[in-house]
C-alpha cells in the first residue's frame, strides 16, 4: 500500500474492514452502527459489504450492547461493540468491569472475552457535560481490561488491528476531536508492538508524558519551546494498559524533570497515577517534583471558551514547562 492521505476516521474504518474480511468471526454491534453508519461515521457503509448479520444495530441500551458482546466473545466470536460516548460507560460497568474483566481469571483461563469496546471521549465539540468527559481512569483502574488511546492516524489503524487479535477485552477510546485529522501514512510500514509507547521527540531539558489528543498540544508546545532553547522529550503512551514504563524511566533518569499531561480530571486521574509512579521509581534522579497538567475538577461546559479552558492547551503546557526549567514550579 503506497503513501496515502487518510483521516483518523478513515483509518479506523479501514482497520475494521480489513479485520472483517480476514476473520468472519469479527462482528460489530451497537446503536446506529449499521444503516446510519455510526455516530461519527466510522462504520459507514460497512453493512453494505458485510450485511446486517455482522453489522448489527441494537436498541439504545449500553448494558445490552456490552452484555451481548461479552456473551458473543465467550461463545467464539470477536465482537466490536460501540458506545456512542464514553460518558455512558458507567452503565456498563457490571458487564464490562464485573464480567468481561474477570471471566478469564474466574474460569481459570479456560475461557476469555476477546472483544473490543470502541468508544470516544474528550472535549472539542461543545457537546456538554454529559458527552465530553475523559473517563479512561475508570478503565485503567479495573484489572483485566486493556486500554488503547491512539493519537495519530497510523496508530488509529494499527492499534485497532492489534486490539482485534488480543485474547482479553480491550477498551479503545477515540478522541472526538481527532476524527477529521489527516495524515499521510503508509499502513504497510510495520507498527510498534502492542503495548509499546512511542518517543515522538527527544530533548535534554524536560520529559513530557502524554497520550491521545494531548499529544498534539504537547508537540505544538514543544515546538514553541525549542525556538526558545528549551528541548523537551515527548513520550506518547499509545496504550495505558499495558503501560510501557521503561522508556519513561530511561528518559526521566537521563533528564531529571518530568511533566504528565492528560485531558482527564486532575484528582485521582491517569496523570496522578503516572506522576506517583515516576516519583516512586525515578526519585533519585529527579531534580524537581513531577508536575501534572490535567483537566479541571469540574463538569465540562457547553461554552466553547469555558470548555477549552477546562482542559490543558498549548499555552498552559508551554508556560508550565518554562517554569519547570527555570525552577519556579512549587512542589
Amino acid at each position: 500500500m503506497a503513501l496515502q492521505e487518510l483521516t483518523y476516521r478513515d483509518a479506523l474504518r479501514q482497520a475494521l474492514i480489513n479485520a472483517m474480511r480476514e476473520n468472519p468471526d469479527v462482528v460489530i454491534i451497537g446503536e446506529e452502527v449499521g444503516r446510519y453508519g455510526g455516530a461519527y461515521a466510522v462504520t459507514k457503509d460497512l453493512i453494505k459489504e458485510f450485511g446486517a448479520e455482522r453489522v448489527i444495530d441494537t436498541p439504545i441500551s449500553e448494558p445490552a450492547i456490552v452484555g451481548a458482546a461479552v456473551g458473543a466473545a465467550m461463545a467464539g466470536l470477536r465482537p466490536v461493540a460501540e458506545l456512542m460516548y464514553v460518558d455512558f460507560i458507567g452503565m456498563t460497568m457490571d458487564q464490562l468491569g464485573n464480567q468481561a474483566a474477570k471471566i478469564r481469571y474466574m474460569f481459570g483461563g479456560q475461557i476469555g472475552v476477546p472483544m473490543v469496546l470502541r468508544t470516544q471521549g474528550g472535549t472539542g465539540r461543545s457537546a456538554g457535560a454529559q458527552h465530553s468527559q475523559s473517563l479512561e481512569a475508570y478503565v485503567m483502574h479495573t484489572p483485566g481490561l486493556r486500554l488503547a488511546m491512539p493519537a495519530t492516524v497510523a496508530d488509529a489503524y494499527h492499534l485497532l488491528r492489534q486490539a482485534l487479535t488480543r485474547p482479553d477485552p480491550v477498551v479503545f477510546i477515540e478522541h472526538k476531536a481527532l476524527y477529521t485529522m489527516k495524515e499521510t501514512v503508509d499502513l504497510d510500514v510495520p507498527p510498534l508492538p502492542w503495548g509499546r509507547s512511542a518517543v515522538r521527540r527527544t530533548g535534554k531539558d524536560l520529559v513530557i508524558v502524554t497520550y491521545s489528543r494531548q499529544l498534539h498540544h504537547v508537540m505544538d508546545a514543544a515546538g514553541k519551546l525549542a525556538a526558545e532553547g528549551i528541548e523537551a522529550t515527548v513520550i506518547d503512551l499509545r496504550t495505558l494498559n499495558p503501560l510501557d514504563f521503561e522508556p519513561i524511566r530511561e528518559h526521566v533518569e537521563r533528564v531529571g524533570r518530568a511533566m504528565v499531561v492528560s485531558e482527564g480530571a486532575m484528582t485521582a486521574g491517569v496523570a496522578a497515577e503516572l506522576s506517583a509512579r515516576i516519583s516512586e521509581e525515578c526519585f533519585d534522579f529527579l531534580e524537581d517534583p513531577v508536575v501534572r497538567v490535567a483537566g479541571e475538577d469540574i463538569p465540562i461546559s457547553v461554552s466553547p471558551t469555558l470548555e477549552a479552558g477546562s482542559v490543558p492547551g498549548v499555552r498552559l503546557i508551554a508556560d508550565t514547562a518554562r517554569r519547570m526549567v527555570s525552577g519556579r514550579v512549587a512542589a
